[in-house]
């Protein structure tokens, strides 16, 4: 009776770690990494220009005729005047007095008068105007870009303490400086705002658009001979090389060797290789790898 108790205990023994084993062999193999879906995004194509801000229109006024006397200024730089408006009093030589008149509504940008001064229609203004109160940012373009600008393509720009604005092309200057290779464009800012002249801006110019499949830039891999992405296709990577396109917000264009819908390894790295087993894991629609 002693015998056939110990030989129920090691079938025992042996039977558990059978069990096992065979759970173990159906486990997934390899290291857990994070995948997520290649989508379609759209990208805009845009070239940046820095430069300062001009006024688009300075008006010079001046009396139209001579031996004119400044006897009374009513208005100082900075000042906002309507078209018409009375800007200075000027004493005839022969007796009475006149009235100088802002020719367009806009800011005072400069003044000359002073009282007791002589004026005249050849002297120097007695104010300057911005007419309109339109602006304009005058950027330097690489000469490599400025072939993409064009007139009434649309802007972003970003004045230096005054904020953000509207714009538009005017105009592109169709020459270049010889030393530097750099040309002008003058971007229009739309609205009516007052802005500081000289003062520096930036603009973003919209010159397309392109649409197609794009990853997070953390899942492209540089290497001599180009750019490559890790996707995993049942359980295993898989390396393809892809053409890089347009970037923008963390993500990256892709134009070729990519498919919507593939599950693209979100943090691509050295350590992973073609044909290693992995466990391919989901990421959340908050990963900011997919941001």
């Amino acid at each position: 009776m002693v015998r056939p108790a110990r030989l129920l205990v090691v079938i025992g023994l042996f039977a558990a770690p059978a069990s096992a084993w065979a759970e173990a062999s159906d486990a997934p193999k390899g290291a857990a990494v994070t995948v997520l879906k290649a989508t379609k995004s759209c990208f805009d194509n845009t070239v940046e220009v820095s430069g300062l801000i001009l006024a688009r229109d300075e008006t010079a006024v001046r009396p139209d005729r001579p031996g004119l006397k400044v006897a009374e200024v009513l208005v100082d730089p900075g000042d906002a005047v309507k078209a018409s408006q009375n800007l200075a009093r000027l004493n005839l030589p022969e007796g009475g007095s006149t009235m100088i008149q802002a020719p367009v509504a806009g800011t005072i940008a400069s003044s000359s008068a002073t009282i007791g001064a002589f004026a005249s229609g050849r002297g120097e203004a007695l104010f300057t105007i911005i007419a309109r109160n339109e602006f304009d940012l005058v950027g330097l373009v690489p000469s490599a870009e400025i072939g993409k600008l064009a007139p009434n393509q649309s802007a972003r720009i970003h004045v230096v303490g005054a904020g953000d604005f509207d714009g538009s092309i005017r105009r592109v200057a169709p020459t270049v400086e010889p030393n530097s290779q750099l040309g002008q464009a003058f971007i229009g800012i739309h609205g009516d705002h007052r802005l500081l002249i000289n003062s520096f801006g930036r603009a973003v110019i919209k010159i397309g658009q392109s649409c197609g499949v794009a990853v997070p830039l953390t899942a492209v891999l540089y290497d001599p001979a180009g750019t490559v992405v890790q996707v995993v296709r049942q359980q295993r990577v898989e390396t393809k090389r892809v053409e890089i396109g347009l970037m923008s917000g963390g993500l990256i264009e892709i134009r070729g060797g990519l498919n919507e819908g593939d599950a693209v390894v979100a943090r691509a790295g050295a350590l992973l290789r073609e044909g290693d087993p992995v466990r391919p894991v989901m990421a959340s629609t908050d990963t900011p790898a997919t941001k």
